[in-house]
């Protein structure tokens, strides 16, 4: 059962927000040609997200101090009101992603990771344990950080997408 209060918000929100994409990779970062290591899903991102206005896409290294730059210059310069990363979610040495940015959130959006979990479970299995898929809220900025997989960028906008405009309403009240 639909909220008539949510469906009411989401008809005031925004159609079009700002949105920022970063890739983490070290490959794809050292590889600017793409000949090698094409960001299969900053592609996706970018295609799905044509309906809004994509102020900015990067492809950076697994290094927490180019994400913290690359997220706060895309808040500052850019004027990004979304920034959807992709890669740096594992938990692999190299994977800083969440550890860099869960310590910014001023507030966090648990929904999005514990349904982007559930999805994944009933896709792959109990493999879902090892998503750290997290989203939340930086200078008013709404951060949403996926695996770098295709298929989990794929499931990670099927969530995101329809909330977009609802999320940046609240986030400017």
């Amino acid at each position: 059962m639909k909220s008539k209060s949510m469906e009411e918000h989401k008809r005031k929100s925004p159609l079009k927000v700002k949105i920022g994409v970063i890739t983490l990779s070290d490959s794809r970062y050292n590889d600017k040609s793409t000949t090698n290591a094409p960001d299969i899903s900053g592609k996706i991102i970018m295609e799905s997200v044509k309906d809004h206005e994509l102020v900015h896409y990067n492809i950076i290294p697994d290094d927490s101090k180019h994400l913290l730059n690359a997220v706060n210059d895309l808040i500052q310069d850019k004027k990004a009101e979304v920034i959807i990363t992709t890669g740096g979610t594992g938990i692999g040495e190299r994977d800083i992603t969440i550890e860099t940015l869960k310590p910014l959130y001023e507030k966090e959006l648990d929904g999005f990771g514990e349904i982007f979990r559930y999805e994944t479970y009933k896709e792959l299995g109990t493999g879902a344990i090892l998503s750290r898929a997290t989203a939340g809220v930086y200078k008013k900025a709404i951060l949403i950080s996926m695996p770098g997989s295709p298929n989990a960028v794929k499931l990670g906008l099927k969530i995101i997408l329809p909330e977009l405009g609802h999320l940046v309403k609240h986030l400017k009240e």
